[in-house]
Order: structure tokens, then C-alpha cells, then sequence
């Protein structure tokens, strides 16, 4: 039997009694911060980073959980035109690598420098999800037996694809030094560059257009096992856009020195570029017009959406362009209100096997 220990009893009175190290929520603070345990979740001080875990917790699916079988059929048969292919191609070859660049970025550069546990407490939320994701895109190509080399090798084949996770990997590359740390100016406005760069560019402009393009063959009941699959990632990533900017937000307010002129300049040459890169991939997507859409009508969509990012951190509109697909806002929100589990599986069974309500 365990012994108690009497020499041990003042110690463990003092540590029992000892209020010294309780969690002050004004002591709290997003980054660079040294006086308050990063492992103690309450109390809360960002109660909306919590709102945001709480929304990604209540959208939680499986892809595995969506029917195929349709999909397998027409992807089989002649319904579907060689520039049709090509777009769906092209999207499934930049999500499946994009995904895993903004899971890599979250876990390897993100969650180091961030001393608050509610946003950290999101970001794993997140990372699961962006693992999700990724699974997505292999279940997709496991189901339409495409060549899966082609598919997930394709930012390395693919230019447009390629400048695109170039120009993020640009901004996750400082963060990964041993020795980058956010406790300078510079480190902070880095750390700003790396956040805005997954999270208002690559989640919130990159990945847009890409929804309207797979969401265009769903709302034309084509392939609509993939298009129910990307209402449920732009679900996911409608949350994280929104947590992103309230992180984005939220540094600046605690750190306004950092939010110089010359730095939102740069910023917005980054944006400028983003969008001259999302341009040129939506060209390659579409050398032809299909379902309705065309390359200059994505020029048009991308800076509409870069015009509402910029307004939500605090910059200038650069565009002034108007939206070609009213219908993405639609979308948006009825996504959030649709019920996933009315179609999930009745049972588990080998993928030969399975039986949908």
C-alpha cells in the first residue's frame, strides 16, 4: 500500500495553495508571449478563436462517407469533353499538393510562434482537417481509378500549378530557420507575410476560384460526388479564411507598430502577384470556355475576391471589380445550414459493397 510521506505535506500544501501562476486573461496575448503558460486553456481570451473550433467541430465529415458511383459512371463514359477533364484534372492536381502545403505550414511554421492555446487549439482542429482534405483528393482518384502518379506529380509538371506552391513555399521558407523568432519587428512582420500568404491568398483567393470551377459541374449535375466533396472543403475553408483574419487582425492590434506603410505596400505586391498567378493558372485551366465559365471571367471573379480580403485586414480595394458568379455567395451560405449525415453510409463495407440512404 502507498505510504504518505509526512515531509512531503508542506510541500504539497504549498502547491495546492499556491495561486501565483493562475492564467491572468489580460496577461494573454497572441504572439511573443512569455508570462502565461501556453498550455492553459482557460480562461479564455480569444473566445472567437473558440467560436471557430466549435463551428469546425460541428462540420466535421469523411469523404469516404459520399457516393461515388455516379461520378465512376460518367467519368467512364463519353460525358464528359476533353477540356471538361482538363479542368477537373487540373483541380484535383493542385488541391491534392495545396493541402498539404497549408497542413505543413500549420504544423511546422505556424504553431511554434503562436503563445496562445485557443488559437493553438484551432490550428489542430485545422491541421486535422487539411488532412481530411488531402484524403479527399486520393479518395477521388482511388474511385475514378486515375493515374495517381499524374495527379498528386503534378505541381512539379504543371507550370501554373507549379508557381503557385512556389510562391507559398517562398513564405513558409524563413519561418522553418532555426533561428527565426517573432520577438523583432521584422520577425513579427515575416510571421504577418506568412499568415497572410496561406491564409487570405492561398485559402482565400487560390482556392476560390478552383471551387467555382468544380462547383460549376455540380451545379450542372456533373460529377456530383466530387462537387459534394468541395462544398464541404469550401465549408471548411470558409472557417478557416475567418479565423485567419481574426489572427491577422489580432496581431496587428497588439503589435500596430509593426503595420507600417511601407509593409502593407508589400503586402499588397504580394497580393498583386497572387492574383496575376491564380490568372494565368485559370488560363491554363480553360483555354476554352466550358459550362459557362472562361478565363477573363476568373481575372474578373479573382479580383473581386481580393478586393472583400483586402477590406477584412484593413486594405484599400486595388480592383473594384464586380462578381461573375453571384451564385459562389449562395453556395457559401447554404452550405453551412446543409446536413451532411442525410447522405452518410448506412454501414461501413468494403468499397465494393456499400449500401447508400
Amino acid at each position: 500500500m502507498l505510504q504518505f510521506d509526512e515531509e512531503m505535506a508542506p510541500t504539497i500544501a504549498k502547491d495546492t495553495l499556491d495561486t501565483s501562476k493562475r492564467v491572468k486573461v489580460s496577461e494573454k496575448r497572441l504572439i511573443n508571449c512569455n508570462q502565461v503558460d501556453v498550455n492553459q486553456l482557460m480562461p479564455l481570451k480569444y473566445k472567437w478563436a473558440w467560436e471557430h473550433y466549435l463551428n469546425g467541430c460541428a462540420n466535421n465529415w469523411m469523404p469516404t462517407e459520399v457516393p461515388m458511383a455516379k461520378d465512376i459512371e460518367l467519368w467512364k463514359s463519353n460525358g464528359l469533353s476533353p477540356d471538361e477533364r482538363r479542368v477537373i484534372m487540373r483541380n484535383l492536381g493542385f488541391f491534392s499538393t495545396a493541402e498539404s502545403l497549408v497542413g505543413n505550414n500549420i504544423v511546422l511554421a505556424i504553431f511554434k510562434h503562436v503563445t496562445n492555446p485557443e488559437i493553438r487549439q484551432y490550428l489542430l482542429r485545422q491541421s486535422f482537417e487539411e488532412a481530411i482534405h488531402t484524403h479527399t483528393f486520393h479518395y477521388i482518384v482511388e474511385s475514378l481509378s486515375l493515374d495517381q502518379g499524374e495527379v498528386f506529380n503534378m505541381y512539379n509538371e504543371i507550370n501554373s500549378i507549379h508557381n503557385k506552391d512556389e510562391f507559398e513555399m517562398r513564405l513558409t521558407a524563413d519561418i522553418l530557420r532555426p533561428d527565426f523568432s517573432t520577438a523583432t519587428p521584422e520577425g513579427t512582420q515575416k510571421f504577418l507575410e506568412n499568415l497572410i500568404g496561406y491564409y487570405i491568398i492561398m485559402e482565400g483567393i487560390f482556392f476560390y476560384s478552383g471551387f467555382v470551377m468544380m462547383l460549376s459541374f455540380h451545379r450542372q449535375n456533373k460529377m456530383t460526388g466530387v462537387g459534394e466533396q468541395f462544398q464541404y472543403i469550401l465549408r471548411d475553408e470558409t472557417i478557416h479564411l475567418n479565423f485567419g483574419i481574426d489572427l491577422i487582425n489580432g496581431i496587428k492590434e497588439e503589435n500596430p507598430h509593426v503595420w507600417t506603410p511601407a509593409f502593407q505596400a508589400h503586402i499588397i505586391d504580394l497580393i498583386k502577384e497572387a492574383v496575376e498567378l491564380e490568372y494565368l493558372y485559370a488560363k491554363d485551366c480553360l483555354p476554352k470556355g466550358i459550362l459557362g465559365l472562361s478565363a477573363p471571367m476568373f481575372r474578373e471573379y479573382v479580383q473581386y475576391i481580393t478586393d472583400r480580403r483586402l477590406e477584412r485586414i484593413g486594405l484599400k480595394p486595388l480592383f473594384q471589380s464586380k462578381n461573375p458568379f453571384p451564385w459562389m455567395s449562395e453556395t457559401i451560405d447554404l452550405g453551412k445550414e446543409k446536413n451532411f449525415f442525410e447522405t452518410r453510409v448506412t454501414e461501413y463495407q468494403s468499397a465494393a459493397s456499400l449500401v447508400w440512404t
